[in-house]
């Protein structure tokens, strides 16, 4: 009795030890990939090195120092005083620095499957699309191959044929360009002749009328220059007979020839 009990005991143990070991397999496995996993000084220091921006070891260090020196020369010459507010605010920079980093791995894991289900969507997609595509030309070549190759050969060639006659009429529609070009490059020739003509006339009419308003003007000028010495040669002949007229002398000549005449006239029995 107890022979069989052990007997039995023996495959149950058996089952349950490969059971036990990959457990701990899998968990030393484990404990190995995360310690495999941790990166080194050296590594964490080269890859802060190259989140830095520029080229080369030299300008990235140079910007590293040159952050380092400008902040000793803000906080020697009191231009920026570090105070609880700094401390806040590195504090929150590490941390959102950390949130970003640890954000970072699962959504890039993320991203990476649903780029993976979405390529194996568009394989899956492509590779029944041209299953069904194969079908269909079995299908449709199955029974009478020899005609519709034919029939496919025969329909390439009429369309090729009425390319080449829709090109040579083409062709033909444009025999005629040489003659055309040259009767245009005469018409243009002309046309330009034409137009300097026009503008060598236009230049000419306006030069004339402006020697005629400038004439005109002058004759105007010359005109009322006439008038006002004519003006004044009236004025000045008035102003002297009227001034030798108040003289007692002219005026006594003057009565003495009236009289005289008027004797005359009286002993020529005109009155």
């Amino acid at each position: 009795m107890s022979f069989r009990v052990a007997a039995r005991r023996v495959p149950t143990l058996a089952l349950a030890r490969p059971t036990v070991a990959p457990r701990a397999a899998a968990t030393s496995v484990a404990a190995i990939r995360l310690y495999s996993d941790k990166p080194s000084p050296e590594a964490r220091a080269s890859s802060i090195i190259d989140s830095l921006p520029g080229n080369s070891f030299v300008s990235k260090t140079g910007w590293v120092t040159l952050g380092t020196g400008l902040t000793a020369v803000a906080i020697s010459k009191e231009i920026y005083v570090a105070n609880e507010e700094t401390v806040i605010l590195v504090g929150s920079l590490i941390f959102a620095v950390l949130v970003g980093r640890a954000i970072t791995g699962p959504y890039k894991e993320w991203a990476d499957s649903q780029i993976e289900i979405g390529i194996e969507s568009i394989t899956n997609i492509a590779s029944t699309r041209d299953s069904r595509i194969t079908l269909m030309l079995r299908h449709h070549t199955t029974g009478q191959p020899e005609r519709k190759i034919s029939k496919i050969l025969n329909g390439a060639r009429a369309k090729h044929t009425e390319a080449v006659q829709a090109r040579i009429d083409s062709v033909e529609s444009q025999k005629d360009v040489v003659g055309l070009t040259q009767a245009l490059y005469a018409v243009a020739k002309e046309t330009a002749q034409t137009e300097k003509e026009v503008f060598e006339l236009r230049q000419k009419t306006a030069l004339a009328a402006e020697v005629k308003s400038v004439l005109d003007s002058w004759v105007r000028f010359e005109a009322s220059e006439r008038e006002q010495e004519q003006r004044e040669l009236a004025a000045s002949v008035i102003k002297k007979v009227q001034d030798s007229l108040k003289d007692d002398k002219l005026q006594k000549q003057i009565l003495d020839n009236a009289v005289a005449e008027i004797e005359s006239l009286v002993k020529s029995k005109a009155i």
